[in-house]
């Protein structure tokens, strides 16, 4: 039988991640498939159940056309066994072509795929430390901030909902970097994931900068990444949403940033080098803009505002991965919720409405910017 919508029969092929924490890299990349006799999406979402495969929810499948689709919606020059990264606890090769698989199977339309394929290659940096976000038992998720002009003509939401439900873009990217960390990496909950609660955005976390409605520069300009798109993966906790519907102050304003950032909570609380991405919307970038201030404006006043005593750090935690010079602090001493100004991010995304938020991150990793593959 064909598949549903489709003229003509075709067997449906399942990429199957393979197990074995001692497997060689090249062994990885060379993955079997499944052929399915019965090729509904019933008997689809069945098998991958069986298998615990997949992120609970139906998934495209992923037929040969459709690998074929989507790998040519990258680079279709490059060769589909490449390995763009080997991502831990499993040590699996991410390659082209089973990264186009996770891609087929969370809906992507191949014109987003060099998207997906960059965030993996970030996702493989050392600085990120995959092995540690998958192995702690903190709720963590890799964010996913799309920027330049990717945005539009890939047709990513960074207006009104940047980081919810309702745009094919955004949504499938974010889902397909779960699925290639659920089957190439081996991020199950339990043997390859150890959050205890978990968090919604470990099924899909992408959101894009709103560049047309940012009063500074693209985020990764100010990083030197000299390309007209880029890709950036933060591994952190859901938004912490913080609003100020009345103020034309930039500080009152903040203040209410500060306040969302200095909570005992969060693991950037005893880990110093933790990173806080502050998604500003559009209104409250304007008003930092009026008054003067740059993006590192911003990120300056929430790291000196941002603070509390040395004692109640002390009186929270028995450990802290604190930098030697706050070690040193009297109990008195206000301290920030990172070491430095330079690990807070400020970027704008979302539309109207007097909304903003900060994402503190799990600690022990580090954000990873790359230019957008062509």
């Amino acid at each position: 039988t064909g598949c549903e919508g489709e003229s003509r029969p075709r067997r449906e092929s399942v990429r199957k991640a393979r197990v074995g924490e001692n497997a060689h890299v090249e062994e990885l990349a060379r993955e079997p498939t499944h052929d399915l006799e019965n090729e509904s999406p019933e008997a689809l979402y069945a098998f991958l159940d069986e298998r615990q495969w997949g992120d609970g929810l139906p998934v495209v499948a992923p037929t040969g056309d459709r690998v074929e689709e989507m790998l040519a919606g990258g680079d279709p020059g490059a060769d589909p066994d490449e390995v763009l990264a080997v991502l831990p606890p499993r040590g699996g090769a991410a390659t082209r072509r089973t990264v186009a698989v996770n891609a087929v199977m969370a809906g992507c339309p191949p014109g987003v795929f060099p998207v997906v394929v960059t965030a993996v290659r970030a996702l493989g940096q050392q600085r990120l430390n995959l092995r540690g976000v998958n192995a702690t038992t903190h709720p963590v998720a890799p964010l996913v901030i799309v920027h330049g002009e990717a945005v539009a003509e890939m047709g990513f939401n960074a207006e009104v909902g940047a980081f919810g439900p309702g745009n094919r873009a955004n949504a499938t990217v974010g889902r397909a970097v779960r699925l290639v960390l659920l089957h190439v990496a081996g991020a199950r909950p339990g043997p390859g994931d150890a959050a205890t609660q978990g968090q919604p955005s470990k099924y899909a976390y992408c959101t894009a900068e709103n560049a047309a409605a940012s009063p500074w520069g693209p985020y990764h300009h100010d990083l030197g990444v000299d390309a007209p798109s880029a890709v950036t993966v933060h591994c952190g906790e859901n938004p912490h949403n913080f609003h100020d519907m009345e103020s034309d102050d930039v500080e009152r304003i903040l203040a209410k940033a500060a306040s969302a950032m200095t909570t005992f909570g969060v693991n950037n609380a005893c880990i110093s080098s933790g990173e806080w991405f502050v998604g500003l919307c559009p209104e409250h970038a304007a008003t930092a803009a009026a008054a003067g201030w740059s993006r590192d404006d911003v990120a300056e006043h929430l790291f000196a505002t941002a603070r509390r005593p040395a004692r109640e750090f002390r009186a929270q935690f028995d450990l802290l991965a604190w930098a030697p010079w706050m070690r040193d602090a009297a109990d008195d001493d206000l301290l920030p919720m990172t070491e430095e100004a330079g690990n807070i991010r400020v970027f704008v995304t979302g539309g109207a409405g007097r909304h903003s938020c900060v994402i503190p991150s799990w600690g022990m990793t580090r954000s990873v910017t790359l230019a957008l593959e062509a």
